[in-house]
């Protein structure tokens, strides 16, 4: 397991989507945008190092304005993508839901999409392993990325529910590792429509 407490996730922002596109390739809508530089401000409170992101277009868009705003550069590395389901057909978020709900459950079986939540869990895992090894002095790093591994991640790492957490977490949002309690904190002050919580994880 990768070293927890100099590690900070940074779920992409707000997509714009489109039905007729696979959604590892959708970018950022403007509100997306403008949501990303409402939140990327507060991980100057984590004085980050470095910042490495998911290959995917969203989550490179979100490296780049967190990048702009704290004033780091920014990579990106193999591996950080999201579970893998480009062959699945856009679908309302009900069913969406269910359909990751029975991912979480059942994580040895090919359920939803191209890979199990064992084999996502697995390549995401390795590939957090090596930037850290890659950048042993650039702590704490930030890594951009998507919200089911994410939640496979930190589920594992802490013995918490994933399907819970993976419904808690927000476009965007932070979720920083420490000793202390699961604790949401929101932006001050929350901007009509767009919340933008700071999650801590124990």
């Amino acid at each position: 397991m990768p070293v927890i407490n100099d590690l900070i996730f940074l779920r992409h922002s707000l997509p714009l989507i489109d039905p007729m596109v696979p959604a590892h390739l959708w970018h950022l809508s403007e509100e997306g945008k403008r949501r990303c530089k409402l939140l990327a401000a507060q991980l100057n409170y984590f004085l980050p190092r470095k910042i490495v992101s998911s290959l995917e277009p969203k989550a490179l868009e979100t490296a780049q304005i967190a990048a702009e705003v704290v004033e780091l550069s920014y990579e990106s590395a193999e591996g950080l993508h999201e579970h893998v389901r480009s062959h699945i057909e856009y679908a309302s978020q009900d069913i969406f839901e269910t359909q990751v709900k029975m991912f979480f459950e059942q994580p040895d079986r090919l359920v939803f999409g191209d890979e199990t939540a064992d084999q996502a869990h697995t390549r995401f895992l390795e590939a957090v392993k090596n930037i850290q090894e890659r950048y042993p002095d650039q702590t704490p790093l930030v890594i951009v990325s998507h919200g089911t591994v994410i939640s496979l991640f930190v589920s594992r790492a802490w013995g918490i529910d994933p399907f819970s957490f993976w419904k808690s977490l927000k476009l965007p949002c932070i979720v920083e590792f420490s000793t202390q309690k699961p604790n949401i904190i929101s932006p001050e002050p929350p901007p009509p429509l767009s919340p933008i919580p700071v999650l801590s994880v124990p």
